[in-house]
């Protein structure tokens, strides 16, 4: 599937750059765009086979606008943190009066994959029609902190990611006057189950639908009642648990801190680092340390 750098292929008129960033979670392709301009600028935004859902995070200068027929301004008015939904193959054209930098985060899917994936699906009235300039601070919010973690290699962020995913299309399917998801945990055997499968997995990468398949549970349900039952999200569960693990090499090993961080799956030492003081408000060296005199 090409990015919209490449779609952008020859520049038009006045952008001067493009660049993106992508990764895919649970199938879906997340891009993460950026354009920067030097005054009018419009193009086309359309993409044949697939339905977006966007986001726009940032943007300098005059405000950028969707439209559906090329130079008709768009009826819907100006509205901060926008967010579109695309149909596959729906005409779009990006304007922007004098815009010097936008930056989107784009989700790119085939509605028909949800169901497989997710074990959910938005109905056509969410995802059939074009939703342009609407506003959805919690869905904003979930889009914002997807884009903020496509370039984490981390493990964890495959968990985080898939669960953010999952968040994202359960709130796109949600209907009004529904009552609130009931606040129901994982059965004993089904916690099990998944807690033996994260530690034997671990620090290795692991999907939230391998969990969530475990006690054939949709993966929103499944993120859902993990968190009734721990308190914690799978993915922060899997980051303590490597702390944890990271903990027990200070004490009882003389490893050095690049070879506890290569064990538990961190980049480099300076990634252990900057992980282990959060969770525990000292430098790994500091609390080995501490509890060695």
């Amino acid at each position: 599937m090409e990015t919209r750098a490449e779609r952008l292929s020859p520049l038009p008129e006045n952008v001067v750059g493009v660049s993106v960033v992508r990764r895919r979670w649970n199938g879906i392709c997340v891009d993460v765009n950026e354009i920067r301009s030097s005054g009018p600028t419009q193009h086309s935004l359309c993409l044949e086979s697939h339905v977006r859902l966007s986001a726009l995070l940032e943007e300098v200068g005059a405000p950028c606008e969707p439209r559906l027929r090329e130079g008709k301004p768009c009826e819907i008015g100006y509205v901060p943190r926008q967010m579109n939904i695309m149909p596959a193959g729906m005409p779009l054209w990006g304007y922007s009066a004098n815009s010097r930098l936008v930056r989107d985060a784009v989700l790119i899917f085939d509605p028909s994959e949800l169901v497989e994936r997710l074990g959910q699906s938005p109905s056509h009235a969410d995802l059939g029609a074009p939703r342009l300039r609407f506003a959805d601070d919690r869905l904003w919010t979930l889009v914002r902190l997807l884009a903020e973690a496509v370039e984490d290699d981390d493990p964890s962020t495959q968990l985080y990611g898939d669960g953010l995913i999952a968040a994202i299309f359960a709130v796109v399917g949600s209907r009004r006057g529904e009552g609130p998801a009931t606040r129901k945990g994982l059965a004993p055997w089904q916690l099990r189950r998944v807690i033996d499968f994260l530690e034997s997995r671990l620090p290795e990468r692991v999907e939230l639908s391998a969990l969530a398949a475990l006690v054939d549970l949709s993966q929103a349900h499944f993120s859902r009642a993990f968190k009734v039952s721990t308190g914690v999200a799978p993915y922060q569960w899997q980051l303590q648990a490597r702390l944890k693990r990271a903990q027990e090499m200070l004490l009882t090993t003389p490893a050095s801190l690049e070879q506890v961080a290569e064990a538990t799956g961190f980049a480099d030492a300076v990634h252990f680092g900057k992980a282990f003081r959060r969770a525990h408000g000292a430098t790994p060296a500091t609390w080995r340390r501490d509890r060695k005199r």
